[in-house]
């Protein structure tokens, strides 16, 4: 019987593992939960690299390697990422020629640091993106203020990217014209755009798991089935009209498809069809 992430992709949702850790690269369980469990893709950031790092042996003996070749802090971070976003882009590999790149995706961050750096953020995706010289390889961004260029000119490269921290719809609909603006510049230099795919993630379940916690007012507080309701109401089918006047939401005929994600629980979710980038989920799991 196929799994429940199988089921899932059936139905043109993508799960991926909000998880990445050397020992569970190396000891096979990555292999079977693509073969089985139906994991198409992974994503990572430096907490759940942290959390790898630190919870684990894994990575001491990398550790010990990049120190005595001099390395330490985020470069000696950077190397030890790095091996393991390779070699999960090798194992997802397949899936990317078989669904001609849109799953078999892996995603790397850059440095938190660089969130209120534009220059700084672009270069580090451009570099990132060399390091690990795999066609499978997404580079993820804050959506910050200052993030939002760094966006249009990360795709506008040729880069694939993974923007994450979108906490309202403004901000959103500013990805969404940042992600435009990026094809439309790749596309006017002549650039290929078949390669290129992008996700939003909407963080839901941060939110949620804010004011759930909180004392209970008059009001019963928000969460992700009244946004969901909220969403599917009039005012958001008139926005999402493919009109002129609706740039965020307009027909994106550049690439094959574009895709989105909202955040449900811990899992990211996100990959609603192109020609259309009203934020439909696909479905993303973690491990704890």
């Amino acid at each position: 019987m196929p799994s429940r992430a199988q089921q899932l992709l059936s139905l043109g949702q993508s799960v991926w593992l909000d998880f990445i850790r050397r020992g569970h690269l190396l000891s096979g369980e990555f292999d079977r939960d693509v073969r089985k469990a139906g994991v198409v893709g992974v994503t990572s950031n430096p907490t759940i690299f942290q959390q790898a790092i630190a919870g684990s042996t894994d990575y001491d003996a990398a550790l010990t390697e990049g120190i005595a070749r001099g390395l330490e802090g985020e470069p000696l971070f950077e190397a030890v990422a790095i091996d393991d976003i390779r070699m999960a882009c090798d194992k997802l590999l397949p899936v990317f020629e078989r669904s001609r790149g849109m799953d078999g995706r892996v995603s790397l961050e850059v440095s938190p640091r660089r969130a209120r750096d534009t220059a700084g953020t672009i270069a580090d995706a451009k570099r990132l993106h060399a390091a690990v010289a795999r066609p499978n390889v997404m580079i993820k961004i804050p959506a910050t203020r200052e993030g939002l260029p760094a966006i249009t000119a990360t795709l506008a490269a040729g880069i694939s990217v993974n923007v994450t921290l979108i906490f309202t719809l403004a901000r959103y609909r500013e990805v969404m014209d940042a992600w435009l603006a990026g094809l439309e510049q790749r596309a006017a230099a002549n650039g290929d755009l078949a390669a290129l795919r992008s996700v939003a993630s909407f963080f839901v379940s941060r939110v949620d798991t804010k004011v759930d916690g909180a004392p209970r007012c008059r009001r019963e507080p928000p969460s992700a089935p009244s946004w969901s309701r909220s969403a599917a109401g009039p005012r958001w089918r008139t926005r999402a009209s493919p009109t002129p006047s609706s740039r965020p939401w307009r027909t994106a005929r550049a690439s094959a498809r574009s895709t989105s994600a909202a955040r449900t629980g811990s899992g990211r979710c996100g990959r609603p069809r192109a020609r259309r980038t009203k934020p439909t989920a696909t479905c993303s799991m973690s491990r704890s």
